[in-house]
């Protein structure tokens, strides 16, 4: 496996999740569960695509530019969650800040799958996309662990 498909594999659960939680309504136990499960499937992708694939590009200069772009993305939707957090599930406010997250989440994921990931396998030999699968892997299950 190469990174690529390792980062799309968190990429649809990402989606999936996001989908699932705008369409959620109230202080419900399912509303809930979706964001957190989302609130961890973000953290623990981010974390592990920092070190193992945003990291290694930022060796090549063509790759700065583009890392620094997706982990100031990342930035923004931390903060999102953090709003979701500190925003009450019943409230009228909390579905409007889902649905933005939702809306960046994909976005984000739209721009890495159509424009990073070709420039990325440019960039990297076919050795490091598939060691960097494997490391991206472990650190994303053990940071999912953590973060659940």
């Amino acid at each position: 496996m190469k990174i690529f498909e390792a980062l799309r594999q968190s990429h649809d659960v990402q989606r999936e999740l996001a989908r699932q939680l705008v369409e959620t309504s109230g202080d419900t136990p399912e509303r809930t569960s979706l964001f957190r499960a989302l609130r961890t499937e973000l953290s623990a992708h981010a974390l592990s695509e920092e070190r193992h694939f945003y990291a290694p590009l930022m060796v090549e200069d063509s790759g700065i530019d583009l890392s620094r772009h997706a982990i100031a993305e990342h930035h923004e939707m931390d903060e999102m969650v953090e709003d979701l957090e500190a925003t009450e599930p019943s409230s009228p406010a909390w579905l409007p800040l889902a649905k933005k997250l939702a809306h960046k989440v994909h976005h984000h994921l739209e721009e890495e799958e159509h424009g990073f990931f070709q420039s990325a396998g440019k960039i990297l030999t076919e050795k490091q996309k598939d060691a960097l699968a494997v490391a991206y892997l472990k650190d994303y299950e053990a940071d999912k662990a953590k973060a659940a």
